[in-house]
């Protein structure tokens, strides 16, 4: 069973947001079809295009439906088969970085300097950990097998 496509709303054309969440889906649906995915997998994908096409809404609720369909559809996608997009990896862990050595580091920075105005000194430095590690694991999934040419533009 093949993918769906996206059809194209008269409102694409006129409305530059939702010709550009259009436009990232499309491509995400491509990107899916070059990769041999379960028919299960296809199924639930074609039911939530389905939603977005068959959506009577008008453009400010079609842009949030096309955005969530996006979403719902990578999550899918990492949940059943592993599968994620470019940079992934690296997106989220520098968020993790941060969080999980940047503010850290700059309480210690902050705590051992006696001013906690370096709380900040360690936000960088946890970024570029996180980057480092994110990275890596999006390496390894592309040696995998387990990464989508295609990246949200």
């Amino acid at each position: 069973m093949p993918l769906s496509t996206l059809t194209l709303h008269p409102s694409y054309e006129s409305n530059p947001k939702l010709a550009k969440a259009a436009h990232n889906l499309s491509t995400l649906l491509a990107a899916i079809a070059k990769k041999n995915i379960p028919e299960s997998v296809e199924i639930k994908i074609n039911v939530i295009i389905a939603g977005v096409n068959n959506f009577p809404g008008q453009p400010p609720q079609l842009l949030k439906q096309l955005k969530s369909a996006q979403s719902a559809i990578l999550k899918l996608l990492e949940s059943e088969l592993g599968l994620v997009a470019k940079n992934h990896y690296q997106l989220q862990w520098l968020a993790i970085g941060m969080a999980t050595f940047g503010i850290p580091l700059g309480v210690v920075f902050g705590a051992s300097l006696g001013n906690m105005a370096f709380l900040g000194i360690g936000l960088p430095i946890g970024m570029a950990i996180g980057i480092a590690i994110g990275t890596n694991k999006d390496k390894q999934a592309e040696e995998e097998g387990k990464q989508l040419d295609w990246t949200a533009k």
